[in-house]
């Protein structure tokens, strides 16, 4: 089943669910019980939110070999964590703001999971049982901050950094599905998900050994190599196969330029 946020007209955002290009609500919560209305409205007549708000988003730094490789960077032995504040999340279609203070931000399109129930100390073979689904997100980084800094927080955290959605799929197998990421229309990133260094239950657990996971947390599972700048006016699209299209256009801050 696909799952949505959306909003209709000046309703209020709600949570539905997709069948073909038709739209139904949600009545209840995805996170526990609920129960699916008919479908009332055509894709095109509502406006798709990112699919839900977590309290974190949890990220994992070079889990493709050849990303680290393109940055000259190790292979971490174990999953490297770091976290995207909630502020950085955007809904499909909205704007990619560059910030001022940096001059090389960056895409990254990555294979999200949407945590479904709290867990601490989840064993490898029980993940299964936390996951509500897998969605499209994209982790723009501001590159030069993030070396300068030496570590991520300002790069990965300005807001508009966490793009995700258009919905989440809860019968995606993460195995070895496509993901690909375009700038106006030109292939920037190819690889497929069997090329992680450490799996989505792998993941799971390890994050779930450090801190609590709570329903609707992110899990950003790593991107592929091929990141490359951004510039105002571009149009980034992140594709997963299985899961669509996830697209949002690029535009500078000009109402904060130095100077």
């Amino acid at each position: 089943m696909r799952i949505v946020r959306y909003q209709h007209a000046s309703e209020a955002p709600r949570f539905g669910w997709v069948q073909d290009n038709l739209v139904g609500e949600l009545e209840g919560s995805p996170f526990g019980e609920y129960r699916r209305l008919d479908v009332v409205y055509q894709l095109g007549e509502v406006r798709l939110l990112a699919p839900v708000i977590p309290s974190k988003i949890i990220c994992v730094g070079r889990n493709y070999v050849a990303h680290a490789k393109e940055h000259n960077a190790e292979v971490p032995e174990v999953p490297l964590l770091f976290l995207k504040p909630p502020s950085s999340i955007i809904n499909p279609n909205d704007k990619i703001i560059l910030p001022p203070q940096s001059r090389q931000v960056e895409h990254e399109a990555e294979l999200a999971v949407v945590i479904g129930k709290r867990g601490r100390w989840i064993a490898l073979e029980e993940t299964n049982e936390y996951i509500l689904g897998y969605t499209i997100a994209n982790d723009v980084t501001a590159r030069d901050l993030q070396r300068s800094d030496g570590q991520w927080t300002r790069a990965k955290g300005f807001d508009t950094f966490c793009p995700f959605g258009p919905w989440i799929q809860t019968d995606f197998d993460p195995a070895d599905a496509l993901i690909t990421c375009h700038v106006n229309g030109e292939m920037r990133q190819m690889a497929s998900t069997r090329d992680m260094v450490f799996s989505v239950r792998q993941l799971i657990a390890y994050a779930s050994s450090v801190m609590t996971l709570e329903p609707g947390d992110l899990l950003l599972t790593g991107t592929p190599a091929g990141v490359s700048p951004l510039k105002s006016g571009d149009v980034v699209e992140v594709s997963i196969e299985g899961l669509g299209k996830l697209a949002n256009p690029v535009e500078a801050d000009l109402e904060h330029q130095p100077g």
